[in-house]
């Protein structure tokens, strides 16, 4: 029997797990109409699953697309089984693969995404596992954190993660930067609620193409 390469085998074992997940994800609510015998109308679930799809079926692919080469493959099918990979696995992933200094589609890059997306899997059950035993054994930890003194700094984990790990990206390459700031600020200004997806879609695009037109002018 031929031996599998790495990524023969990371395509291999990512795609049995991604269908194991999604069978666990349909097993759950499957079940418990099965047991008790409670089933809902599928005119009903047809309808709202149409309005939903028509969203977030093609923000999923764009995702896909627009994480893939920054993740790498087996990024990527960890990212997609374990989940929040805006907030979470990607700035891991870039961050990791910056302070390695390597590339994020070269082997070694996709080595480090793949090690430091796991960590970061780790790490976050950890911390999650931990917080649920703070909030069972002192219940107003919660009312502290949303109304506290703590509630302030909360609010903000997402912008601070995404502005340290932007800023030192835009000091070292602060020339292409202009033209996606400029255009996914318009963007915002105009579609605020646009989907995560599609903004950083959108981003990847009109970072390349700005970085080849000021390629092409000399500009850097």
């Amino acid at each position: 029997m031929k031996k599998r390469s790495y990524m023969d085998s990371v395509h291999f074992y990512g795609r049995i797990w991604c269908v194991a997940a999604i069978l666990v994800l349909i097993a759950v609510p499957t079940l418990m109409c099965i047991h008790l015998n409670a089933w809902p109308d599928w005119g009903v679930v047809g309808k709202g699953f149409a309005s939903v799809a028509v969203l977030f079926y093609p923000t999923g692919i764009i995702e896909v697309i627009a994480y893939a080469p920054l993740l790498g493959s087996g990024g990527t099918y960890l990212s997609f089984l374990t989940g929040n990979i805006a907030n979470l696995k990607l700035p891991c992933a870039l961050s990791s693969m910056e302070n390695a200094n390597v590339r994020a589609n070269s082997e070694e890059g996709e080595i480090i995404s793949t090690i430091s997306i796991a960590a970061s899997a780790i790490v976050t059950t950890l911390v999650v596992a931990l917080f649920v035993l703070i909030f069972a054994v002192n219940p107003g930890f919660t009312k502290m954190m949303s109304e506290g003194a703590l509630a302030p700094a909360f609010k903000q984990v997402t912008y601070t993660i995404f502005g340290a790990l932007a800023a030192t990206y835009f000091i070292k390459h602060w020339k292409i930067s202009i033209f996606p700031i400029a255009f996914l600020s318009i963007l915002l200004a105009f579609f605020g609620t646009i989907q995560i997806g599609v903004l950083i879609f959108a981003g990847v695009a009109i970072s390349m193409l700005g970085a080849h037109v000021m390629y092409k002018l000399k500009w850097v």
